[in-house]
């Protein structure tokens, strides 16, 4: 990446950016299998902002003490009597008829009949402590329950794991305007963690970030087919605390929507994107039940289990591998044919939205990954969180953008979400008409949303002639 990118990025960004050394991390951090956003927020803690410089002796002396290298010492610490802190990632389960707030940690074997969590810490942390998957630095030690007749581990503070209490979306719009979309679009791929440098061209590039639309738009459905070996799983097993990645074995519709034994939310409610990787590789419990459910989930972000009603703004991503030719193009025209038999239904995958072509990436290597001064990955993944919420690009599209009148609701909806995400992931600095350029709106946003969108629509109609592979007539008001 140009060193002018990285002058604007530690002069726009200065206080949320990092420098990153891969060689130097890998090492610091051999011992410990931690997602990104950990790192870069432990990296923070102890790294000079002037010099990239690490202090290497604190941060390793705070490794050692909030995440032990041995998970079974943990244990026989807490029952010796000692109160241990760590940095670690735990599981919350609030029990309502017995009135117990519980906890697992499964990396240092706390089960989650063991973890209990007592109501003066839940209160001081009220809204935090809630069912799901957290991240925090908690202290623990064996204390008798409520009653007195039992031993469990307790929770006696928590810290959460959110070193951006908030981050100011103007910032960023003021902050993106000293910049090219050229520089902007490498400056987003380096957050990613790699080199734009690594990339042949443009496409390469936008075929990359479009990975990022989940991140940053509710309820956006996306199926993206690639060979092995492009970054898909570190992509979004990585970058955010917010996502969720099934990664192969059984997965029933309780684990997805609804618990009802256990009266517990599943996967889809408490994140804002849930993707399937290895879609190959994962059994489908209940095939029927599980395709019904995904049906009414993924047209209108509600669905019925066991006559609850559940609903979620969490976005959905198939993400399979598909066979190439020799020119690293599909071997068929019939890409859903990669997909498992039981989501090649034309009428399941027509209310996908966005496809991603994976086999236009190139294949990550060792010289891909980004060495240099970028935005570290906590501040990254939090304004892609927080740009969710922010509605008004959605109204800007409306503004910009019109349909021919008999235009099928599934491909208007599908357009408007995928441009909109593209305008808050690469022009975060257009919040009104005046400020659009209609080429680059056009070049970068809309054309890629019908042309995503097309592919699904083509792709149904290969399995199912009665779908239709006409899109509809979009005009530039």
């Amino acid at each position: 990446m140009k060193e002018e990118i990285s002058n604007k990025i530690r002069e726009y960004f200065s206080a949320m950016s990092i420098y990153k050394d891969p060689d130097k991390t890998n090492s610091l951090f051999a011992a410990h299998n931690l997602p990104s956003f950990v790192k870069d927020y432990l990296l923070k803690r102890y790294l000079d902002i002037q010099t990239g410089q690490i202090d290497i002796q604190g941060l390793t002396q705070f490794l050692d003490k909030v995440i032990p290298a041995k998970t079974g010492s943990v244990k026989d610490r807490i029952i010796s009597g000692e109160e241990v802190v760590l940095l670690c990632r735990f599981t919350i389960y609030i029990d309502l008829v017995k009135g117990q707030k519980q906890f697992a940690i499964p990396d240092y074997g706390i089960k989650l009949r063991e973890g209990i969590i007592p109501e003066y810490t839940y209160r001081k942390h009220q809204g935090e402590l809630v069912d799901g998957e957290k991240w925090g630095i908690v202290k623990l030690c064996l204390l008798p329950d409520d009653n007195g007749t039992k031993n469990h581990v307790q929770m006696v503070d928590y810290k959460p794991f959110k070193p951006y209490s908030s981050v100011d979306v103007n910032y960023l719009a003021e902050a993106r305007r000293h910049f090219s979309i050229n520089e902007w679009i490498d400056l987003i791929i380096s957050a990613m963690e790699y080199d734009p440098d690594g990339f042949s061209n443009l496409t390469q590039k936008l075929e990359f970030v479009t990975r990022l639309l989940i991140f940053i738009e509710p309820r956006l459905n996306v199926i993206e087919l690639a060979p092995k070996g492009t970054g898909k799983s570190y992509v979004f097993g990585n970058l955010s605390k917010y996502g969720w990645l099934v990664s192969g074995g059984k997965v029933t519709r309780a684990k997805l929507f609804y618990d009802k034994a256990k009266q517990q939310n599943g996967i889809i409610k408490n994140h804002d994107f849930t993707v399937f990787d290895e879609i190959q590789t994962i059994v489908f419990q209940e095939p029927a039940e599980i395709q019904a459910a995904l049906k009414s989930y993924l047209e209108s972000g509600k669905t019925t289990i066991d006559n609850n009603e559940f609903s979620s703004e969490c976005g959905l991503m198939l993400m399979g591998n598909i066979p190439l030719t020799a020119s690293r193009m599909p071997a068929s025209p019939l890409y859903f044919d990669s997909l498992p038999q039981n989501f090649r239904e034309s009428a399941l995958l027509d209310r996908f939205h966005c496809f991603i072509e994976g086999w236009l990436l190139p294949r990550i290597d060792n010289s891909m990954i980004f060495h240099g001064w970028t935005i570290n990955v906590e501040y990254f993944s939090e304004i892609l969180h927080t740009m969710r919420t922010v509605n008004k690009y959605g109204l800007l599209f409306d503004q910009l953008v019109k349909f021919e009148e008999k235009a099928d609701v599934r491909d208007s909806k599908a357009i408007k979400r995928i441009a909109t995400a593209y305008m808050k992931l690469l022009f975060p600095n257009w919040t009104k008409p005046e400020d659009v350029v209609k080429e680059e709106f056009k070049l970068y946003c809309l054309d890629p949303a019908v042309r995503r969108r097309g592919i699904i629509k083509e792709q149904c109609h290969n399995i199912d002639p009665e779908f239709k592979t006409r899109m509809p007539e979009v005009y530039l008001r």
